[in-house]
């Protein structure tokens, strides 16, 4: 009995020593893959940081030489950065992109560079933005701000060898507009597409001096060209857009009314805070230019019998926006419509000399309309 007692105390200790031997075994292959996956995960950083680190230096510093590299117009900067890496001045298209995206730059231009692998990123960034171009500029057109789409089709054909009445065809044709739409997703949405609206690009062709490089250039070029312009200005107030909950083409729409209204010595912000204080208690926006547009003419004198028109677009009939901008606005224009100033002001009035007074109550607008426009005030 005492044997098999002593034999059994003797099984069970060398099964404890046993297990005690394969726990320390375990823990000593578990500590061995720990340091290699520790090493290897080591090893991939510093890979990784080796590879990042010398996709952001020049591909070759000591490089004389330059390459011509063509951007096409409205190419995005996954594109550029494939260009750039196919002709050996970047490293890597993707690590190219996420600098730039990192630098928050944007901006690039078309057209042929005489870039060099010896170019740090920063440089070549530089030159895209800047447009140092080789090609020899043709000719400028000057779009500027507060035109409307009919006066540019105008100017464009005094300026660019452009027919005005096919320019108008071109840009209100249905298939041209969703071209120009899946060219530009994010600024061309459906609402330029809304049954009330005039004119589809109206308020999207940016008041800017536009270079061009070729004598006569498409219909196509020149459109695209400026709403790339328009993109590049607005996306910049994405933030804030989406801070005050309104689509780029409510931010063009407000902004066109307050360039209409605007004059050089105006106070954009504190016309910006009369349209809003009005929508925000539902009064109508009951401004001019809205009127002159829904007639498609100029208006010296906005009379009582032109606020009678039927039109959308008739501010002293309908409350709110305009289904659609009446103009291009600049971007001080589009500042003052993201930035309005905080005021308690319902009605401006611009005077003969360029002024512009500011009033709380229809009564002081009265009075001052009585003194500076009728000449009937005390």
């Amino acid at each position: 009995m005492a044997e098999q007692r002593k034999e059994k105390e003797t099984d069970i200790k060398e099964k404890l020593l046993e297990k005690h031997h394969e726990a320390k075994l375990v823990r000593r292959i578990v500590f061995i893959v720990f340091i290699i996956l520790m090493l290897s995960l080591t090893a991939i950083v510093a890979g990784g940081y080796s590879f990042v680190k010398n996709s952001l230096q020049p591909v070759d510093e000591n490089a004389e030489e330059t390459t011509v590299v063509e951007i096409p117009i409205g190419s995005s900067v996954t594109a550029i950065g494939n260009i750039l890496e196919e002709n050996g001045i970047v490293h890597n298209a993707k690590i190219f992109r996420y600098y730039v995206k990192f630098k928050n730059e944007s901006g690039f231009q078309a057209g042929e560079y005489a870039l060099s692998p010896a170019m740090t990123l920063d440089d070549i960034m530089e030159e895209l933005k800047q447009g140092k171009i080789m090609q020899e500029v043709v000719f400028q057109v000057t779009i500027p701000e507060g035109r409307q789409l009919t006066e540019i089709a105008t100017i464009l054909s005094n300026r660019a060898n452009v027919n005005e009445e096919e320019f108008l065809e071109t840009v209100n044709d249905p298939a041209f507009v969703e071209k120009m739409m899946a060219r530009f997703p994010v600024l061309l949405t459906e609402e330029i597409l809304t049954e009330d609206v005039m004119y589809p690009l109206e308020g999207y062709l940016f008041p800017a001096t536009y270079p061009f490089y070729e004598e006569n250039p498409s219909i196509e070029t020149i459109v695209e060209t400026m709403l790339i312009k328009t993109q590049e200005v607005i996306i910049q107030y994405s933030a804030e857009m989406e801070e005050k909950e309104m689509t780029i083409h409510e931010v063009l729409t407000m902004a066109s009314l307050i360039e209409e209204e605007a004059t050089a010595q105006t106070d954009r912000e504190n016309i910006s805070s009369v349209f809003y204080n009005r929508l925000e208690t539902g009064m109508p926006l009951q401004t001019d230019p809205t009127i002159a547009y829904a007639l498609g003419e100029h208006l010296d004198r906005t009379l009582f019998v032109h606020l009678e028109v039927e039109s959308p677009y008739n501010t002293y009939k309908y409350p709110g926006l305009t289904p659609g901008p009446i103009a291009n606005a600049g971007e001080t224009s589009i500042i003052a419509a993201l930035r309005p100033a905080e005021t308690d002001y319902f009605y401006f009035l611009a005077t003969p000399d360029g002024k512009v007074l500011f009033n709380r109550t229809l009564e002081e607008h009265n009075r001052d309309r009585a003194t500076h426009i009728t000449g009937s005030g005390e």
